[in-house]
């Protein structure tokens, strides 16, 4: 087994060039038309036109992160069947362009969650940062979700409404902007009014019914995965936890099996992401990669540091909680893997360091932060390597 050392890029419009991406070590691009809005085709032509930009950059387009899924299929609601033959139009035109593997995420309303997009580090540098009593304040004193006080305990609201009460108004502007940004559309003009708008659609959706949808989806494009050799990986819940009172169902071990077991195809996988489920102690990623060599199509290799209230940070890639050396030790030595296998990954989110400081990079998606992250992983694979040769 290889690994293939990939690089998240967000398209033409993107800061970074794929030059600078060649120049950082990566061979393979991953990315999205992410212009095209949630729920419509994929043409051959717009597809074969990345594709082309990508190679003429002599890169390989080797995974799409992602194909997003909309919220009419995660509530089995509105046009929910015509978005998923969408979706199959759209994965069988990427197969035809000859790109084969396909991230996605389940999670309804935020794709991601964090309070803080430039949380300063002791050494200077910058990182995301998901802080529980900014969050709790967001969504009892400011959102003012319905509920909510129930998902807490009398500490934790007494802590929130301290922090609150210091906050002025550019405070609250940006925390919200912050919360607001995970959401697709989330920079375009949406109000809290429209955040509580959205958040009512989901009020009779609880685990169980979304893993429902979630199976009925798969039921519905595994079999056309394949029969085109499309690697479908799920993306964990990030963070892998309720928020604001939405279901989450890709965020633990038994979540991974229930998942794995109720469609077992292999085109039907996982998306590795060490940051994301090691936000959780309870969860074995070792074990998960023990039971699913074969089945973990794309690896991110990120690391954060958990804190005693459930705060977390983004900490260096080799260290912080998500032992990244012993997944990756675990990977090498599957024997479900065969030897000329070649498992992409990424670096994950990196610190916004040195020149990047000062540039509007997408969050946790500076230059710097990532390019050292990506030689830390290639050292540590070639010692792990050396060390059972």
């Amino acid at each position: 087994m290889r690994f293939e050392y990939t690089w998240r890029w967000y398209g033409p419009q993107d800061e970074i060039r794929l030059s600078d991406i060649s120049q950082c070590g990566a061979t393979g691009i991953v990315n999205a038309l992410h212009e095209i809005p949630y729920g419509e085709v994929w043409s051959l032509d717009a597809i074969k036109k990345r594709k082309t930009m990508i190679e003429d950059a002599g890169l390989k387009w080797s995974v799409v992160e992602s194909v997003p899924v909309h919220e009419d299929i995660k509530k089995r609601t509105g046009d929910y069947k015509q978005y998923i033959q969408n979706y199959k139009q759209t994965l069988i035109n990427l197969a035809e362009c000859g790109v084969y593997t396909v991230c996605y995420n389940f999670m309804p309303v935020l794709d991601w969650t964090r309070t803080d997009l430039n949380y300063r580090l002791e050494n200077g540098t910058y990182a995301l940062r998901f802080d529980a009593t900014k969050f709790a304040a967001f969504e009892i004193f400011i959102l003012k979700r319905d509920g909510a006080q129930k998902d807490y305990t009398e500490v934790q609201i007494q802590k929130a409404e301290t922090y609150f009460n210091t906050l002025t108004n550019q405070d609250i502007n940006e925390l919200t902007d912050n919360l607001i940004a995970g959401i697709p559309g989330g920079k375009s003009g949406l109000t809290l009014e429209g955040v509580r708008e959205i958040l009512e659609e989901y009020k009779d959706i609880d685990a169980i019914k979304l893993h429902e949808n979630l199976e009925y989806f798969l039921n519905e494009i595994i079999p056309v995965a394949e029969e085109k050799d499309i690697l479908m990986c799920i993306h964990p819940d990030d963070p892998p936890y309720s928020v604001l009172g939405l279901p989450r169902i890709v965020s633990t071990n038994k979540d991974v099996d229930r998942l794995m077991n109720s469609i077992p195809s292999r085109n039907n996988g996982l998306t590795l992401c060490t940051g994301s489920f090691a936000v959780r102690p309870e969860n074995d990623l070792v074990e998960m990669v023990d039971k699913y060599a074969d089945r973990i199509h794309f690896l991110h290799f990120r690391s954060i540091q958990r804190e005693p209230d459930g705060s977390f940070f983004e900490a260096e890639h080799l260290q912080g909680n998500s032992d990244i050396a012993k997944v990756m030790n675990a990977i090498i030595k599957s024997d479900k893997l065969s030897s000329n296998y070649r498992v992409p990954m990424r670096p994950d989110h990196g610190h916004k360091m040195l020149a990047d400081i000062h540039k509007n990079h997408y969050p946790g998606y500076s230059c710097f932060g990532r390019l050292k992250g990506l030689s830390e992983l290639k050292g540590l694979e070639q010692g792990l390597r050396f060390k059972y040769s």
